[in-house]
């Protein structure tokens, strides 16, 4: 959206410049994207006055030129046909850079004489795309004057407008944002009705779908269409527009002026004395105002009249009513279209005109006919002509509900603390209507913000208006880190498998969760539930059921352009179903082998390579040990050379093989190419170990000591059930106890062995008394014989 300084002056009192309402459209919401002055593209530029011109002495076509400039006279060599005593001109100085042409001024001689600057025309400063001389100004204008100002060039101001806010299409309503943010007065600029002389001779049909609920019109007789004004002229050619005609202008004029599309047609070129707009019926055909035939659907709004139709509904109209300078009766069309209805017909005849992109974001239905009283205003001033009384069919849908308000939510809900006389005041600049007191305000949303919905809206307007930078800056609390990491085992297993296969020379590729529904039916998908109803491109219209298929095209991308053997890895979403419980993650990997040809001949088998990275990579994100099922895996794995890996048969976590050279085929893909998937969600989580408290550290200050026993046991018993038992006999004092020796032989009875056991003693509190270790090396002897029936050797 495109708008000069003056133009926003005819709605907005202020003293303003460029520079302040660009900062205050940024503090307000709207993103300026960019800002065209000529004004620094001209700097160099000045206005200067011809005094002398006399004829070159070496050339017939050139002149020598005495010129009052800002620099003082000087002496300028011109070839311009109109070059003459008394002119007012632009004058550049050497330095200048001349945009029309590219070249820097340089004092150079012409033909002997020396140039000392240059007199512009007005397609060497690019203010018309050809000239036949040098520009020709007011004399009135004062030498030295800027070029810019003297040219009447403005600066533009270019911004995006938000899908959710229609009436910034519109100067008027940029004005009524800026005002409520004090950058001025709102100028109410609402039409005047304009009366009508007799009835309306063309009658206004509807047929009762929601394609155009309201249709308002007026005749015009009498009318005398040419040029439109220079004033007008030069506001649209500023903002990009070419100047048709008045009739077309005025029309231009007002979608971009109130956000208001309107069509006018030849009224001696309509059928059937009416116009009906409707839907489409299969086979009709409308060649448009862009020399385009469009075919219809049953899905779009047309406009017709007796002999079919002759418009798109809110989109563009017919070239065979179109006006012309023959045209003397004319019918305004001001309509409120579907929205919805009007995008798609947009986007499935690739038409993006001014008037689409309006009634596709939703046009003020309360502005229907006072912009159709605005534009016969304007006919009437320029062409002339003899209105009819306005005609008007449907309704125009009902303004958005009123909101219940209570001023004090603004602060709990933004922090921002302004007084709720305030916050009422900038709703009410806004053009929202007040009414009632204290917390029970009922807010009602004016006709052009059909975008408001709910009080958080209300608050979201206010703080927009007051500031953002008068939010109050408040951190966020410090959120203690989760228990057990931040990552799920999920996301933690993802993170393992991506250095993973990163480590084993895979490349990650990040495609399009989304592919072509024939691709998605070679592997297992292609539902009508998954096929998307928007599309970002005709060949990306179903959700994936596999990560393979993207990951295969990318392949053969790879080697279309002379790299063919790659690997590639993804982690993403696959999509069985619609439910949230169809989604699943999946790590997907594919080989596509084409080494360099081997003088002997050797090559290895990348399917065991495969299973190699497979099996690495489920043992590093921690997946249990699996089974592996030959001859069950998918339908678009090569059936002699593929596998699956499972739990069970109802729980498989993994396929993996070379991928079937018909599938690969449909997708003119060259073969092979091996692959596998895991589904991370079908890997069993790891049990929780139990961890159990260590005791608290308690060091004596006490010396250790030690006593070794032998004893004799059976020959089957185990050393550890006798160091158990040791242990045993009094585990406050016995701090370990460690076989060193076993023996059999002589002094042994037949069928037993004699274990040493060296056992160290701890004492806690009190060094130990010879009575004492006595005491305890009883209790060993005692527990060692009933454990396990041993005895003291000798």
């Amino acid at each position: 959206m495109k708008f000069t300084l003056s133009w926003l002056k005819d709605h907005l009192d202020t003293d303003a410049g460029v520079a302040q309402v660009e900062d205050a459209m940024t503090m307000a919401g709207l993103e300026v994207e960019h800002v065209e002055d000529p004004g620094a593209k001209l700097a160099a530029f000045t206005v200067a006055k011809i005094i002398e011109a006399v004829q070159h002495p070496n050339a017939d076509r050139l002149r020598v030129c005495q010129v009052d400039t800002r620099d003082g006279r000087k002496e300028i060599v011109c070839g311009a046909p109109n070059a003459r005593a008394g002119l007012t001109t632009i004058y550049a100085a050497i330095g200048a850079y001349i945009p029309g042409t590219g070249i820097t001024l340089e004092p150079r001689p012409v033909r002997g004489v020396v140039s000392n600057g240059m007199l512009c025309s007005a397609a060497e400063l690019e203010t018309a795309e050809e000239s036949d001389g040098i520009l020709e100004l007011d004399d009135a204008l004062p030498v030295g004057a800027p070029a810019a100002a003297a040219l009447g060039l403005e600066a533009v101001i270019d911004f995006e407008v938000t899908p959710n806010r229609p009436d910034w299409l519109g100067v008027a309503g940029i004005a009524r944002d800026l005002a409520a943010a004090d950058v001025g007065t709102f100028k109410d600029n609402w039409p005047e009705p304009v009366p009508g002389k007799f009835k309306c001779p063309i009658e206004i049909r509807l047929d009762g779908s929601d394609a155009c609920p309201a249709f308002a019109g007026r005749f015009i007789r009498g009318v005398k269409n040419g040029p439109s004004p220079a004033w007008l002229q030069a506001r649209l050619k500023a903002i990009g527009l070419r100047p048709i005609s008045a009739l077309v202008d005025v029309t231009n004029l007002l979608s971009y002026d109130r956000a208001r599309p309107l069509h006018v047609y030849d009224a001696n070129l309509i059928t059937g004395g009416f116009l009906e707009a409707r839907l489409g019926r299969q086979g009709e055909k409308v060649l448009a105002l862009d020399g385009q035939t469009y075919d219809v659907t049953e899905e779009m709004c047309v406009i017709g009249d007796g002999s079919g139709a002759i418009g798109l509904g809110g989109v563009m109209g017919g070239e065979t009513t179109g006006c012309s300078y023959e045209t003397t009766d004319v019918f305004i069309e001001s309509a409120w279209f579907d929205p919805i209805r009007t995008a798609q017909t947009g986007r499935a005849t690739g038409i993006t005109s001014d008037a689409q992109y309006r009634f596709a974001r939703g046009v003020d239905p309360g502005f229907m006919v006072p912009g159709l009283e605005l534009a016969t205003k304007l006919i009437l001033e320029f062409c002339g002509g003899e209105p009819s009384e306005i005609l008007v069919a449907g309704e125009a849908p009902a303004p958005v509900a009123p909101v219940s308000f209570d001023p004090q939510y603004v602060e709990r809900l933004s922090g921002l603390s302004i007084g709720a006389d305030k916050s009422l005041e900038i709703l009410t600049r806004l053009g929202f209507e007040i009414s009632g007191s204290g917390a029970a305000l009922s807010v009602q949303p004016p006709t052009w913000r059909r975008d408001v919905d709910g009080k958080a809206d209300l608050v979201e307007e206010v703080a927009r208006i007051a500031g953002y930078g008068a939010l109050p800056a408040t951190p966020l609390p410090e959120v203690p880190r989760a228990v057990g990491g931040i990552l799920s085992v999920r996301q933690a297993r993802a993170r393992a498998g991506r250095r993973a296969l990163a480590s084993q020379g895979y490349s990650e590729a990040v495609t399009w969760s989304f592919t072509a529904r024939p691709i998605a039916a070679l592997f297992g998908g292609g539902q009508d539930t998954l096929v998307l109803a928007n599309p970002i491109a005709a060949e990306l219209d179903c959700m994936r059921p596999s990560i393979l298929p993207t990951l295969i095209e990318a392949a053969g991308r790879n080697a279309k352009r002379g790299f063919a053997d790659v690997a590639l890895f993804e982690i993403g979403p696959v999509f069985a179903g619609d439910q949230p419980r169809d989604q699943r993650t999946a790590i997907t990997g594919i080989l596509a082998p084409h080494p360099a040809r081997r003088w002997d001949g050797v090559t290895g088998d990348d399917l065991f390579d495969l299973k190699g990275d497979l099996l690495a990579l489920l043992e590093d994100i921690g997946a249990p040990t699996l089974q592996v099922a030959q001859g069950s895996a998918s339908s678009w794995w090569h059936p002699g050379r593929s596998a699956r890996l499972q739990l069970g048969p109802r729980a498989i976590i993994a396929e993996f093989g070379e991928i079937h050279p018909g599938v690969l085929k449909a997708m003119d893909v060259d073969g092979p190419v091996l692959g596998f998937e895991i589904w991370l969600e079908a890997i069993p989580e790891p049990k929780r170990r139990t961890i159990k408290t260590r005791p608290a550290l308690s060091l004596s200050p006490l010396m250790p000591l030690t006593r070794d026993f032998a004893f004799v046991v059976a020959q089957d018993k185990a050393a550890a059930d006798l160091v158990r038992a040791i242990q045993g006999a009094d585990k406050a004092l016995i701090a370990q106890a460690r076989v060193f020796d076993v023996y059999t032989g002589a002094g042994v009875p037949e069928g037993s062995k004699s274990l040493a056991v060296e056992v160290s003693i701890q004492p806690i509190d009190h060094t130990l008394t010879e009575a004492e270790i006595d005491a305890l090396s009883a209790r060993i002897i005692a527990a060692a014989e009933k454990a396990v029936g041993a005895r003291l050797r000798g």
